[in-house]
């Protein structure tokens, strides 16, 4: 299958690149390397591998990539609550209209598998897990644009959309400003934090499951389209409290408080059922704990200042 994934060598790209050539397909990545990353230098080897330094908004190369896709994975994108609020316009061209510019552009039988986010959920009921169905409520421009682009692509023809939890994990275009990673980091090099809403819950998930996912969307395609799925770990609904409670088993020495007063401009507050995408057959493979131990390794290696999206 020749797949286009815009925006493939960021945090995801660069995971799912690398599966996407070892499984046989031919992939050509467009990516302005906005943070300088050299993420993909070790797919380069590889014959089916094309790399275009471009831009996912400019509609005369998306014309001329289209024109021999068969799959179209749109990861570019300014990903973030702060990132976006910082550069509406920016937020709004490439998490928005560059995607409608595929849809646009596209053949109808070429497919789109999009990664959005569960954080469009806002704030959820207390207990009650966020289905497919749940309404959503998004609480910033982020989690809008991603909700708006999301009913435009499940009304079309051969799309869906992956709803993804908090991804955390090592990757070769690193973050550290997810929750999970952020939090581990202050562990490992602070040895402690302090909490704002700590009752505050969201799901997550491994980077590398992230990936695994349009993995699977890819080979049960026609059995999936037309839907959105929720992809995160089941057993990992947690509130920031319970998220440091188990980093503090991988670092011992990590103190955490509650501030009494005060608040987290983050109010996103949900848990999430994953049940749909697992009748699929999909199960994700690595574990929080798993994660926690592979980050506290990497930060043996990585310097903050390196990796951020703001």
């Amino acid at each position: 299958m020749n797949i286009l994934v815009t925006g493939g060598a960021g945090y995801i790209g660069s995971v799912l690149v690398p599966m996407l050539l070892e499984a046989g397909h031919t992939v050509t990545v467009v990516d302005t390397l906005m943070y300088n990353q050299t993420s993909l230098l070790d797919c380069c080897h590889h014959k089916n591998f094309t790399f275009i330094n471009g831009d996912a908004r400019d509609r005369d190369r998306l014309k001329d990539l289209l024109r021999d896709a068969d799959a179209v994975l749109p990861l570019a994108c300014l990903t973030g609550a702060p990132l976006c609020a910082r550069d509406p316009y920016g937020a709004q061209s490439v998490n928005f209209d560059a995607i409608q510019s595929i849809l646009e552009l596209r053949k109808p039988s070429q497919i789109i598998i999009f990664p959005t986010t569960n954080s469009g959920y806002g704030v959820g009921n207390n207990g009650i897990h966020c289905t497919e169905e749940t309404p959503l409520n998004p609480i910033s421009l982020y989690g809008r644009l991603k909700v708006e682009i999301e009913k435009i692509l499940l009304a079309s023809e051969n799309c869906l959309t992956l709803r993804f939890a908090t991804l955390f994990g090592l990757s070769p275009r690193m973050r550290l400003d997810l929750l999970v990673n952020d939090f581990t980091y202050r562990a490992v090099h602070d040895r402690f934090i302090i909490l704002f809403e700590a009752h505050f819950k969201r799901n997550y998930l491994h980077v590398r499951d992230a990936a695994r996912s349009f993995m699977h969307s890819l080979d049960h395609f026609d059995a999936m389209k037309g839907q959105a799925y929720n992809v995160g770990l089941s057993d990992a609904n947690l509130s920031k409290l319970e998220l440091c409670q188990e980093i503090k088993k991988h670092v011992p020495e990590f103190y955490f408080t509650e501030a009494d007063v005060g608040e987290d401009i983050d109010k996103r507050n949900y848990i999430v059922s994953n049940e749909k995408i697992e009748a699929t057959g999909f199960k994700p493979q690595h574990s929080l704990t798993e994660g926690i131990a592979e980050l506290v390794k990497g930060y043996r290696i990585l310097k903050r200042n390196q990796f951020a999206n703001v």
